[in-house]
Parts: structure tokens; sequence; C-alpha cells
């Protein structure tokens, strides 16, 4: 095994603890939005100079307007929070429809592909896990992933491409692979930081054209009375937009944050379940470069076994390079090169 026991464990008490991090989180990103958005309307309105106390006689200060707004956190947090309870709802019941859409993917039976089901299966049984549900993505594409939150709601989903250029063994593979991240609790993670990263991204992307719209109209009336808007409405526009920017950068950077490590792990259970590492090897040497899968947004594709989407210069790449994951099957997991990467240079 290329990483022990306790190694394992802690890698899923770490995800179990962002998991919770995450969901604690969620209705503060969603508080900083709500101030952002306080903000603009005492812009455009001017409700600034009668929360400050100052009516028709004078105007507030750009501190004072700020104060304004909180003042109002706590009814914020409040709506912020009851918000973030229903999107749970929501995201608990119908996550796995949402990344079926995003990624057209499609629930199949046993009977619709015995040959997925029969590898799946089997791997299960030597683990005494519960069998996931299927889905297929009908694209040329090689790629595959796992999707849910607790047993009964786990699927895996595999590409058409896929199951049609790897052999049983490699197809194996991948399936265990799969079953990896679940055992490891990955997917629960990646569906939680999916789910808010795409949220606040939807709520900042309109939050964004919402203000620069209102910013015009505040700016241009400034100096304005009761309902034109406050004198100080360009600054508080120019806050306002750094505010969701905070927020925005925080939702990527929970996506960024995810540990490339757990494709490793995934790895080496692949390896673990099926004893054999050269199908692992053989089945990323066959996916490299040619995993592309429609128009899959950048959030889910952090689930594919392989991403292609490696982000500015690699800085911010989620998954290892397939190069290198075959260099650690092939040190720690006891397989072969492929002979068509020979050249590649071994860790």
């Amino acid at each position: 095994m290329m990483f022990g026991a306790a190694g394992l464990r802690t890698h899923i008490w770490n995800n179990n603890l962002k998991s919770i991090l995450l969901l604690a989180g969620f209705p503060v990103l969603l508080t900083l939005i709500g101030y952002a958005i306080a903000l603009v309307i005492i812009a455009m309105t001017g409700e600034g100079d009668y929360m400050a106390g100052k009516g028709y006689a004078g105007e507030a200060t750009l501190g004072q307007s700020m104060m304004a707004a909180v003042n109002i956190l706590p009814e914020i947090a409040v709506f912020a929070t009851i918000g973030a309870g229903i999107w749970f709802i929501i995201a608990w019941f119908g996550h796995q429809a949402m990344i079926n859409a995003a990624t057209g993917a499609s629930s199949v039976t046993r009977k619709d592909e015995p040959r997925f089901y029969n590898l799946l299966e089997n791997l299960c049984i030597s683990r005494g896990m519960t069998i996931p549900k299927m889905a297929i993505i009908e694209t040329p594409g090689l790629n595959a992933y796992a999707s849910g939150l607790t047993e009964g709601q786990y699927t895996v989903t595999v590409t058409r491409g896929l199951m049609e250029t790897l052999n049983d063994a490699e197809l194996e593979a991948v399936l265990a692979h799969e079953l990896s991240h679940i055992r490891h609790r990955d997917v629960r993670l990646l569906v939680i930081a999916i789910i808010f990263v795409g949220i606040i991204s939807f709520a900042g992307e309109i939050a964004f054209r919402g203000m620069l719209h209102g910013g015009l109209r505040a700016s241009s009336q400034a100096g304005s009375r009761r309902g034109g808007g406050s004198r100080n409405g360009g600054a508080l526009i120019f806050i306002a937009l750094a505010c969701i920017a905070i927020a925005y950068i925080l939702a990527i950077l929970i996506r960024f944050s995810l540990s490339r490590r757990r494709e490793y792990m995934a790895d080496a259970g692949a390896v673990e379940l099926t004893r054999n590492p050269d199908a692992m090897i053989s089945a990323l040497a066959k996916i490299s470069g040619h995993s592309e899968v429609g128009d899959a947004p950048d959030e889910v594709r952090e689930m594919f076994i392989e991403n292609p989407h490696t982000g500015f210069m690699g800085v911010f790449a989620t998954h290892p390079p397939i190069e290198k994951r075959i260099e650690m099957l092939v040190q720690y997991g006891g397989g072969k090169l492929p002979q068509r990467m020979s050249s590649v240079p071994q860790v």
C-alpha cells in the first residue's frame, strides 16, 4: 500500500472536519454578500442619512453610512442563516440532479449496463459496500466521477467513451478508484464544496452586475437628497464590490484548497481493491489527453478522475498530472511503466 492505515484515517478525519467547516462558513459568506447589498441600497437611496439620524438636515459621512449597514448586520445574518438552511435542504435532496444536469449524465440500471454493474458489484462485495447507483454520460471523452453525500445517495458515473475504450481490468480499476473516493469521504467534501462554490459564484455574478449598474446611477446622483442616492454613493459601491469580490474569491479558494493528495489516495485504494496496479496505470495512460467532457462547469470537473483544466500556469491545479500519478503507482504500487510512456522520468 502507498499510504498506511493511519494516513488514511487522518485523511478521512480531515475531510469530515473540512465538510463541517464549509457548512458553518457558508452562512458567513452569505452574510458578507448581504452586507454588500445593504451598502448598495444605502448608496442608491441615501438611507444612510436617515439611519444616521440626520433626515433632510444633512447627509451621512462615509463612515456613518457604513455603520448604518453594520447596524442591520444581525438581521442580515438571520436571513443569511435561513437562506443557507433552505439551500441545504434543496442541496440535500437535489444535488445529484444538479450534478447530472451539469454533466449530462443519465441514470442506468443493471439491465441497461450489465458489464458496468457486474464489475461494480464485485468490487463492492469484496469490501462489504452498498452498491452505488450508476450513471453514464454519452460522450466520447474518457472520464468518471463519484457523487453523493450518504450511503444510499452515492452514484458512480462514467462516460460512454471510457466504457468503450477500457478493457474489463482497466474499467474495474477506474471503478475501484471512484469507490475509494466514497470510502475516503472525498465525495461528500467535494459535493459540499461544489454546491457552495456554485451558488456563491452565481450570487456573486448577479450582485456584480447589479452593483455595477446601480453604482453608475448612484454616482450620477451624488449629492442628491432622499430617494436620489448618497453623496458617498460611489465609495459605498466600491466597498460593496470589494466585499462581493472577497466572498467570491473565498468561494473559489474553497475549490482550490481541496487536496490533490486525494487522487493519489484513490489511486492507491484502487490498487488495494483490485490487486492490479498495471490496470490502473494502463487506464490512466488511456485517459490522459482524452478526458474532456463537454461543457461541464469547472466546479463539477473537480470530481472527475482527470481534470484537464489546471488553472493559471498550473498554480491552482486541483488534480496532479497523470504522469505523476503513474510514477507513484510504479514506485509504490509495484506497477510497470507503459511502453509508450517509457521516457517519463521516475520519481
